[in-house]
């Protein structure tokens, strides 16, 4: 069952969604989602240094991207057909009952800007910023600046609580996350 605004909010006011900085209720609550901001940390992918990624090779891996960090009144430029890895301002937890999807908001939609590629279930039991696997499919560079309401936060109410939550799972690579970072393929 998809949580309504109303259950969104009853769930991080009494602190069993945990979203810090806490949101602006008035700004980033929708009818059945929650907005998250940007933050102003990317990771920017070095194709001009490698000639590919082994996916059967950690060593590849190494010095793929750079991190760039903008302040909040600096914009990123997001140049058409590029692929980064940014990050939420806000730090979630998830208990062990509620699941989340992340997805693109429209307007910026309509623009070129995809906010994630493949990864948009967030299991129950993750705690950390949410990396974004953004690209601008679009033909005209685009300037992001940090707080800007970049994805929504669609919550799922599982229908008894998990065995596994993320937080618990053996091997779990992204964990407490706070900054945007690499794939870790190479630990799975």
């Amino acid at each position: 069952m998809i949580l309504s605004d109303r259950e969104i909010k009853k769930l991080i006011d009494d602190d069993i969604i945990k979203i810090s900085p806490k949101p602006d209720f008035k700004k980033q609550l929708g009818s059945a989602s929650l907005d998250l901001r940007l933050s102003g940390e990317f990771m920017v992918f070095n194709h001009t240094k490698k000639a590919y990624i082994d996916t059967r090779d950690p060593e590849s891996f190494k010095d793929t991207t750079t991190l760039v960090k903008v302040s909040n009144k600096e914009p990123f430029v997001f140049h058409p057909g590029e692929f980064v890895l940014g990050a939420t301002m806000e730090e979630i937890f998830l208990p062990d009952t509620i699941c989340a999807r992340i997805d693109g908001r429209s307007s910026l939609g309509r623009l070129g800007i995809i906010v994630h590629s493949t990864a948009g279930h967030i299991d129950p039991g993750f705690k950390g910023k949410l990396v974004l696997e953004m690209q601008n499919i679009g033909m005209i560079p685009i300037l992001l600046y940090p707080e800007t309401r970049i994805c929504q936060l669609v919550f799922e109410e599982l229908s008894s609580p998990t065995t596994r939550p993320y937080y618990k799972k053996q091997g779990a690579k992204y964990v407490n996350v706070k900054h945007p970072q690499e794939s870790k393929l190479e630990k799975s």
